[in-house]
């Protein structure tokens, strides 16, 4: 019964379609012929307005971009806006014009703007159809005008009216406007009387042409409840508007007042991959049916060289052959042999038989076993040269040497003799035992004062102060009040508000005969200045107080 009652009366004038969803959750409460392909009429400016709000979104356009107008836009069939070929228009105004009047020649430069031309504008829309999962359509133009091979269905453009709401929603309150500017032109809307006569209905597009009939794509929200639903192939703007509400009202009535929300899924753009193979010449190395050998193995062997006389290890490893010869060879240069060394030179003075005596006398000392060591060096030592005696010790008439000489059997006795006569002969001689041992240090602490020594008095030092405010003699006046509390008050409030500038002023307010002064002082001219002048703009009365 609802079929027929929704059926238009006169059938032969255009297939009918209707298809009717939650627009919240996307599901179908109503479908009837909703995947035919029919003839979409101004309904395709659906399509076109989403590219143009895509475009504008991705910063390709601006809504002031002006769009130049082409013979072919302004040429183009009523409904239109009046555009002439030459001119240049915002992108603002043609949105309008196509959304609000169904502009045939405005939605045609859009198109062409936008890609070049309207044939490559149709195939960007066709794209994107595929892209929101609109599966029966094509398109061919951009404003809809009946043209072979371009063709849509209820239920894709139900889906394309669900996406223009949710993606873009700072654009769709477009298609709820009655009327608006349009540039050149105020247009009014063609679907104000179905905004008019539905209650909660706020879009969103008519579309009418001899092949399709009266189409329309209307969303209405009541409550929580929001549908979007489709209508082909009415038969007059008056019985299309009918159908229209009565597929609402039976929606409204069938959809739950709370569902889950789900958002349609973003456009699966596909995008063209191009492949691009370069052409090399075949080269006869990789068409030869057996693969060529490698050089090295076609290639002589290496001569061998002749052995040289020697072990085979040596022969093996040369280098380390001529490590070993080298260390060999330091080694021997480094040894020492007594036997093959020569003999030192005799000195000077000991060129005579003194060598001879001083051996054999150790040789019969120790025979004898009598313990003279230091006899024996004696007729040696006596018969060297002396080195020349020290500055100090020049004094001492015998060396030390000299008294163990002379020294007796006793050796001790005669080093210990010696060396008190050396003493006794000489104060200065160098002799750690007969120097004086230090002089005790001092306790007293000398302080001495650093610098030329001078140890005077100083100078009186002149203290100079200066006030805290030195330099800040300026203030600013808030007028008079009636009270110290009132006066208080807003000079508190007022350095909250300007706390950067008044940060290092002080509140003082002054009691006079005609009242209580509000004043912020220690400030310099130059903020003094500042100040009132901010506070001036804040309509607070102020003036600059100076020395």
């Amino acid at each position: 019964m609802l079929l027929a009652a929704l059926a238009p009366a006169n059938v032969l004038a255009a297939p009918f379609a209707a298809y009717v969803i939650d627009a919240r959750s996307g599901k179908p409460i109503y479908t009837q012929n909703a995947d035919t392909r029919l003839h979409p009429a101004s309904l395709t400016k659906m399509m076109t307005l989403y590219l143009a709000f895509t475009a504008i979104e991705r910063g390709q356009v601006r809504l002031d971009s002006l769009f130049p107008v082409s013979s072919n836009a302004a040429a183009e069939p009523p409904s239109k806006l009046g555009l002439r070929a030459g001119q240049k228009i915002e992108l603002r105004y043609l949105i309008r014009a196509a959304a609000i009047k169904s502009a045939n020649d405005a939605a045609t430069a859009i198109g062409e703007g936008l890609a070049g031309s309207e044939a490559a504008f149709a195939q960007q829309m066709t794209q994107m159809a595929r892209a929101l999962g609109m599966r029966n359509t094509q398109f061919r133009n951009a404003n809809g005008l009946t043209q072979e091979g371009h063709y849509s269905s209820a239920y894709d453009m139900t889906i394309l009216g669900r996406h223009l709401f949710y993606d873009f929603p700072q654009y769709y309150n477009l298609f709820s406007r009655r009327s608006a500017d349009a540039g050149i032109a105020k247009v009014s809307s063609t679907n104000k009387r179905f905004l008019d006569a539905y209650s909660g209905a706020d879009g969103i597009k008519t579309g009418y042409t001899r092949a399709a009939g009266f189409n329309l794509t209307a969303s209405a929200q009541r409550g929580n409840k929001r549908l979007i639903a489709t209508v082909f192939g009415g038969t007059s703007t008056a019985q299309r508007n009918q159908v229209m509400a009565k597929l609402l009202d039976s929606g409204f009535t069938r959809v739950p007042n709370r569902v889950r929300e789900v958002r349609p899924a973003p456009p699966q753009l596909l995008a063209q991959k191009v492949v691009r193979r370069a052409q090399v010449a075949p080269k006869p190395a990789a068409t030869q049916p057996q693969p060529q050998q490698l050089v090295l193995k076609a290639s002589a062997p290496p001569a061998r060289s002749s052995r040289p006389a020697g072990s085979t290890a040596a022969m093996r490893d040369p280098l380390a052959e001529a490590m070993r010869t080298a260390q060999k060879a330091e080694i021997t240069r480094s040894r020492l042999t007594l036997a093959s060394s020569s003999r030192p030179r005799l000195r000077p003075a000991a060129r005579g038989t003194a060598v001879e005596d001083a051996v054999a006398t150790a040789v019969a000392s120790s025979v004898a076993r009598t313990p003279q060591t230091a006899s024996l060096a004696a007729p040696v030592l006596a018969a060297s040269a002396r080195p020349a005696p020290a500055p100090r010790s020049r004094a001492g008439g015998a060396s030390t040497a000299a008294i163990v000489a002379q020294a007796g059997d006793d050796q001790a006795d005669a080093v210990a003799k010696a060396v008190a006569e050396a003493t006794a002969a000489d104060g200065n001689a160098l002799s750690l035992l007969a120097s004086p041992a230090p002089k005790r240090r001092t306790d007293t602490v000398i302080l001495a004062a650093m610098g030329e020594g001078d140890i005077s008095e100083p100078e009186a030092l002149e203290i100079v102060s200066r006030p805290a405010d030195s330099g800040r003699y300026w203030g600013v006046n808030l007028g008079r009040y009636r009270s110290q509390v009132e006066a208080e008050k807003l000079l508190l409030t007022t350095a909250l508000q300007d706390g950067s500038l008044l940060d290092s002023a002080n509140r003082r307010v002054a009691d006079t005969v005609r009242g209580f002064e509000a004043n912020f002082v220690n400030l310099s001219k130059s903020d003094a200045l500042l100040a009132c002048e901010r506070l001036k703009a804040r309509a607070q009365e102020c003036r600059v107080v100076g020395p």
